[in-house]
């Protein structure tokens, strides 16, 4: 079995300075100096392909294209410029091999192979940006660079599990267990993931979380009164923002993150070296939380609040009340409960970019979700509290979900951080 050596990278950055980061949308952006936006674009292409819809597969997770690519770019650029050390064994750069050449094909072999009906724009991507580098030699031998090191990564990743057909969960019937959601009762989602073969962590269930609290307990019955009071789709205890936050962090989790990466990286002016490292140490964390989290929902198979709230006569909680025409105001995803996504995966890249970029910035976001809201913040750890809870107030999440979430996605980044 091939896995990914523990190197450490090198990231190059400079002092703390004043920033403002934006998700969804870039706002106000320009290409960095130093060649990172090489980097950038081929993040943005990525972003834009898994909000295509039918271009993700559906039983293969997005975050697994964001880490191969870049975890590629980052080998390649390693390898044509001798900062920092390689995910994978080490490519010979070759004297004047360029940089951006090597990262560019990279990205565009491995998005290729991943995505092959989106081929023909992604070769003039390609040439576009190969196009900026004047000087023949140093062209073709990035070229070259790129496509070994693309290759060596796809090989690695080849019989990773992704590809295994996802078994089928049988719905539960006691107190407790997990059981497909209103109002389409779609079956669950993923059920292969937590055995997908991690990028770094050693294991999916390394950091498995502690059981779910018991459902006759005091934890249990606030959480769930919490959800049921603040998370109803006509409840009238959830505020006004806590209705807008419900609502502006539906979208996929990661491309929020992705996009405040950008930003971070065009205020702060990083280089080629930089961003090539800090995104390959968020996506390759985030591809490890997901399928970390998975590992957890699917051993604990917990229900949704939904379920929870509908049949609370059956709980044997004294302190819990059934309703059973409650609806939750967001749509309930097709997974169990415990832990919860949002929570996890920006638990995990607030971990990353703190050690990236420090703890206190000045954070705006946009959301593709609720076009023309900006939200502000003025630590990362901020911005990933509040997505992380606004979950419980779309309805979908409860209080041990996101407490268990956030625990898991720090656990991980920590690993992925002290591995590379």
């Amino acid at each position: 079995m091939t896995t990914f050596s523990r190197r450490n990278l090198l990231i190059g950055t400079g002092g703390a300075v004043a920033l403002v980061a934006a998700g969804g949308t870039t706002v106000g952006a320009t290409t960095p100096r130093h060649d990172a936006g090489v980097v950038l674009r081929w993040n943005r292409t990525l972003l834009g392909i898994v909000r295509t819809p039918g271009a993700q597969p559906a039983t293969v997770h997005a975050t697994r294209g964001f880490a191969m690519m870049h975890a590629a770019v980052s080998d390649a650029v390693v390898a044509t410029t001798g900062r920092g050390r390689s995910l994978l064994a080490r490519v010979d750069g070759g004297r004047g091999a360029s940089p951006v050449a090597a990262a560019a094909q990279a990205a565009h072999d491995v998005l290729s192979t991943l995505y092959p009906a989106m081929a023909a724009a992604l070769d003039r991507q390609l040439g576009d940006d190969l196009a900026t580098v004047d000087d023949r030699r140093s062209r073709a031998a990035g070229v070259r660079v790129g496509r070994v090191t693309a290759r060596r990564l796809l090989a690695a990743r080849a019989n990773d599990g992704s590809a295994a057909t996802p078994p089928v969960l049988q719905p539960g019937t006691r107190p407790g267990e997990y059981r497909p959601t209103p109002p389409n009762f779609t079956p669950a989602v993923f059920t292969h993931w937590p055995a997908v073969r991690p990028f770094v962590i050693e294991r999916a269930s390394r950091f498995r979380p502690p059981p779910y609290p018991h459902l006759a307990g005091s934890r249990y019955a606030q959480a769930a009164n919490e959800v049921q009071r603040l998370g109803q789709d006509t409840s009238t205890a959830r505020t006004a923002d806590q209705t807008t936050q419900a609502r502006f962090w539906a979208a996929p989790i990661w491309n929020y993150w992705n996009e405040i990466t950008q930003s971070v990286i065009i205020a702060r002016a990083g280089g080629l070296a930089t961003a090539a490292t800090v995104f390959a140490r968020l996506n390759l964390a985030f591809a490890d939380a997901v399928i970390a989290f998975y590992d957890g929902k699917y051993r604990f198979r917990i229900w949704r609040p939904v379920t929870a709230v509908r049949l609370a006569d059956t709980d044997g909680n004294p302190a819990t009340r059934a309703d059973p025409s409650w609806n939750s105001l967001a749509t309930t995803p097709a997974d169990p409960a415990y832990p919860g996504a949002h929570s996890v995966v920006s638990a995990a890249a607030a971990t990353v970019l703190r050690d990236a970029f420090g703890a206190t910035q000045r954070v705006s976001v946009t959301s593709e979700a609720l076009p023309g809201v900006v939200r502000e913040f003025g630590r990362f750890d901020d911005v990933a509290t509040e997505a992380g809870l606004s979950r419980i107030f779309a309805g979908v999440h409860s209080r041990p979900d996101h407490d268990a979430g956030i625990h898991l996605g720090v656990q991980v980044a920590r690993a992925v951080l002290h591995s590379l």
